[in-house]
């Protein structure tokens, strides 16, 4: 059976070890973390954690997130379907840019795909490309023939589109809290 990709929203304490305890999760149930992303939120004492990995069955993720709730740190965690999700990553390039003629394809090649030069050096230029996995593999591909000296890729943060959120208290928040209290 194929395995499928999954994307998991988490939300727990903003405390050493948390991450720790979640990744260990994965690893005893011998699932392998495919992508992790962590930052704080609007509250700077939660931290939400995306998670991609890769299951024969959605089945098996239901499981992980049942347990994932039973850990102490933890406030909320959702599956997020890939029709109702907003997916981004942060890739960084440094691609070899020795002759005119190989920045200026480079350059173009970024103008198309809309993304940043964020580094300019006399042999070299630095890209920055936020977008879905397709977008930043098909520009990783075209600026390869000129030599990738590093790359780098933050992994990927996701969002319900609309109104949903991942915790049903955020509700009273954001888009939904307008015109309350107004004077």
């Amino acid at each position: 059976m194929e395995k499928k990709r999954y994307t998991l929203a988490v939300l727990v304490d903003n405390a050493s070890g948390v991450l720790s305890q979640v990744s260990r999760l994965f690893s005893r149930k011998g699932y392998n973390i495919e992508s992790l992303a962590v930052g704080t939120t609007d509250v700077p004492e939660i931290s939400r954690i995306t998670i991609e990995v890769l299951a024969e069955k959605e089945a098996n993720v239901v499981l992980l997130c049942n347990q994932l709730r039973k850990l102490l740190p933890v406030h909320s965690v959702k599956m997020l379907t890939a029709s109702h999700a907003i997916r981004r990553e942060l890739v960084l390039i440094k691609v070899k840019a020795e002759t005119s003629e190989a920045r200026n394809e480079i350059i173009q090649i970024a103008s198309v795909f809309r993304a940043n030069i964020i580094d300019v050096a006399p042999a070299s230029l630095t890209l920055a490309v936020i977008g879905e996995e397709e977008k930043t593999v098909a520009i990783q591909n075209l600026v390869e023939k000129n030599g990738i000296l590093e790359l780098v890729r933050t992994g990927v943060v996701a969002l319900e589109r609309g109104a949903y959120t991942i915790d049903e208290d955020t509700k009273e928040k954001g888009e939904f809290n307008y015109g309350k209290n107004v004077l």
